[in-house]
């Protein structure tokens, strides 16, 4: 289903008010995706997801809070084991606000609430970014959206502009396959290590084909993600991301300046967040990027929270940002698809938030770039690269 909703032209000051657009969906590569930007479809797709369940329910939040949205999500959940379904929830311990108390109902219902901990002394370094659920090994809804309120308000309350994704298709079954992994690193009866896990990530094969999973997370070597992501950019005329936080290694900026001076580089970024310090971070790169050409824009409605990467005719969504923690620290998930129609697709998607944001132009860029704004964003992008978001997001710097 395609949307219903013409997308609005004009600039960010004379366009209509923005409205998330309807859901969409796209066979690509064997695989249906549905695609959820506004917060109300994407719950209720959630439900349904869980409400259809009749066998096995994978779940793995970064965060999942005590709120409202969080207990329907929950006693959906609970009803789901009541009825006889497997539950397997997994949570992450810095980010979720979900104890014991709270979740009770689903564990009094028979489903599994696992913890991705502090055990293996690293807690306040690397963490479980990664948001996905699976239904029956057949069906799976994954983005960068997390189970709090905020995730699910429309723009108007300030909510946070994201997207989900249902899957359906074969690739499913290797999601699948990384669940269990995840599974046996927050089972406190199988003590995997963190060397364990490293090397997991490090040798997971996300194969060859037009559709695959990527993994990221702590390795001596490029996560699959990144190594992935990095070759891609590399050899690129088109590139169109939409993301939440952006602050990469200056190699990276460089590339995407390259990208820019052989075709075409746009970048869709916040205007606006809860955590002023990666706006900041973004910004300290934006100079760079501007003198090659690329494309800056910065979404003015609401809080962004969307991860979509377009480079080329391959299209990454998932849970991972542009930043070194997403890049080199995080656990993340991100799926691949090397589809033309479906690049197409996401890349007018892009341009649909273009008309409500503002263009970051040289001139732009030079008024906003005074002495104290360069030691701000300086500032921002070493805390935001040594520090988890939960922390910097404290730290408004003035921004």
């Amino acid at each position: 289903m395609e949307s219903a909703r013409p997308e609005p032209e004009g600039g960010a000051e004379g366009a209509a008010p923005y409205r998330d657009p309807e859901p969409f969906s796209i066979r690509a590569q064997g695989q249906q995706l549905t695609f959820y930007p506004s917060g109300g479809d994407r719950l209720a797709a959630l439900l349904s997801l869980i409400e259809a369940a009749r066998h096995t329910l994978r779940l793995y939040y970064y965060i999942f809070a005590t709120d409202q949205c969080a207990e329907k999500v929950r006693d959906a959940l609970a009803a789901a084991a009541r009825r006889g379904v497997t539950v397997t929830l997994i949570v992450d311990d810095f980010g979720s606000t979900a104890d014991a108390k709270f979740l009770a109902p689903l564990t009094e219902a028979g489903g599994m609430v696992q913890r991705f901990s502090s055990r293996w002394g690293v807690r306040y370094l690397i963490r479980n970014h990664q948001k996905m659920a699976i239904r029956d090994g057949e069906a799976a809804m994954i983005g960068g959206f997390n189970i709090e309120q905020a995730y699910f308000d429309p723009p108007e309350k300030n909510g946070w502009n994201d997207l989900g994704v249902l899957v359906e298709g074969d690739a499913v079954k290797r999601l699948c396959d990384w669940f269990d992994l995840l599974d046996a690193w927050t089972d406190d009866s199988r003590r995997v290590t963190f060397m364990d896990a490293r090397r997991q990530v490090r040798e997971w094969q996300a194969g060859t084909g037009p559709v695959r999973w990527l993994v990221g997370g702590p390795s001596r070597t490029l996560s699959p993600w990144a190594r992935s992501v990095i070759v891609d950019i590399a050899l690129a005329t088109r590139l169109d991301i939409m993301v939440a936080y952006f602050s990469p290694r200056r190699g990276l900026v460089k590339r995407i300046g390259k990208v820019a001076q052989r075709g075409e580089a746009r970048l869709l970024l916040a205007a606006k967040s809860d955590n002023a310090a990666t706006i900041g971070a973004a910004r300290a790169n934006y100079g760079r990027m501007l003198r090659r050409g690329v494309e800056i824009y910065e979404f003015e409605p609401c809080k962004l929270h969307a991860k979509i990467f377009v480079v080329d005719d391959v299209t990454y969504i998932g849970s991972a940002n542009f930043d070194m923690r997403s890049l080199y620290l995080n656990l993340e998930i991100m799926l691949r698809i090397e589809d033309k129609a479906l690049a197409e697709r996401m890349r007018s998607f892009i341009a649909g938030h273009v008309p409500h944001s503002t263009h970051v132009t040289r001139e732009l860029h030079r008024q906003r770039r005074t002495a104290w704004s360069r030691i701000r964003w300086s500032l921002s992008w070493f805390l935001v690269t040594v520090l988890d978001y939960t922390v910097t997001r404290r730290l408004n710097l003035g921004l």
